[in-house]
């Protein structure tokens, strides 16, 4: 059989195939390892979705998300599906950060101590679910790999309506992958992607925010295994995350700041 879509393998990991195309696929993912690992870690991504937010994904599906994904397949990313339940989730108010229970522990890293503004909070959520989508990818982590990175600096700069820079963390073991294009609560949001010799990976999430935000705080915050560290810097929010210790995790986040303040 021919190689499936993209589309096709997201129904087979959704269950909406008929019985015979699905054993069909199952017969081909045996032949495609490759394949096969990437249809593995959609499934974890999947499950990991549905164990931490069960209640939130029975909620009721407001109507213009209805009315988005209506679309023809072909206008739909594979990030929509994932993007539509952080829209209700996140931007529809059903699930914010709760920071004393399971999923954050919100800190201040010293020697600021004031709190973020409650509308700067759902950044690390964004963030965190982004991260957990895309470091898994082999083939597709990235739009735009590093190789190309005059362009990727020159696309995300005008969809965001501000000049990016993107810091090098090559000192630290790390180095850019690529970058891509995210939807945000506040408009286009940019994604970058670094990765050591391990083949661990981080990801530097920016947003382009209000002009009024001047605070400068490291704020830190861990989802399972996932830590971010989240800040604002004049009109644009960021967040550094990955699966590190939080020290190592503010090593970085302090470098990725240096380099994007001076």
């Amino acid at each position: 059989m021919n190689k499936p879509s993209e589309n096709e393998l997201h129904a087979y990991v959704d269950n909406q195939l008929d019985p015979a195309r699905h054993n069909e696929l199952e017969q081909w993912l045996a032949e495609h390892p490759e394949e096969a690992n990437q249809i593995n870690n959609w499934k974890k991504q999947q499950q990991l979705i549905q164990q931490d937010f069960t209640a939130e994904l029975s909620a009721p599906i407001p109507n213009h998300l209805k009315l988005a994904a209506r679309r023809p397949a072909a206008q739909r990313s594979a990030w929509f599906r994932v993007a539509a339940a952080v829209a209700w989730m996140t931007f529809g108010g059903i699930v914010g950060f709760n920071l004393q229970g399971k999923y954050t522990q919100e800190q201040n890293i010293p020697p600021i101590a004031a709190t973020p503004p409650p509308s700067f909070l759902p950044i690390a959520q964004q963030a965190t679910l982004a991260h957990v989508v895309y470091t898994p990818e082999v083939r597709h982590p990235v739009e735009v790999r590093a190789d190309q990175e005059a362009h990727l600096v020159k696309w995300l700069s005008k969809r965001l309506g501000i000049q990016l820079r993107i810091p090098q963390l090559t000192s630290r073991g790390y180095r850019l992958v690529g970058g891509r294009l995210l939807p945000g609560d506040k408009g286009p949001v940019a994604h970058f992607m670094y990765e050591n010799n391990a083949g661990n990976r981080l990801t530097l999430y920016v947003r382009h925010d209000a002009t009024e935000n001047r605070e400068t705080a490291f704020h830190y915050t861990q989802t399972n295994k996932v830590g971010v560290f989240y800040w604002v810097d004049r009109e644009l929010g960021y967040a550094l995350t990955g699966e590190l210790p939080r020290d190592q995790l503010l090593g970085l986040a302090e470098l990725t700041y240096d380099q994007l303040s001076s």
